[in-house]
C-alpha cells in the first residue's frame, strides 16, 4: 500500500487497515514457524505497510488537534 493512497483515507478506515495488517503479520509469523510460509518476502511488505499506516495514522491525529 502506497503512502498516496493511506492520506486519501479517513481516520477510522486507516485503523481498520492497521487492524487487517496486523492480522496479517501474525498469520505469516505463524506459518513461518510451522514451516508452511511460501513469500518470505511478504513479511517484510506487512511490516513496512504497519509502519506507514501508524506513521501517517499519527500525523493526522497531530494535524486535528
Amino acid at each position: 500500500m502506497k503512502s498516496t493512497d493511506i492520506r486519501g483515507l479517513t481516520a477510522d478506515q486507516i485503523a481498520d487497515e492497521l487492524v487487517k495488517a496486523r492480522k496479517e503479520q501474525f498469520n505469516l509469523r505463524f506459518q513461518r514457524a510451522t514451516g508452511q510460509l511460501q513469500n518470505t518476502a511478504r513479511v517484510r511488505q506487512v511490516r513496512r505497510d504497519i509502519a506507514r499506516l501508524s506513521t501517517i495514522a499519527a500525523e493526522k491525529k497531530t494535524k486535528g488537534k
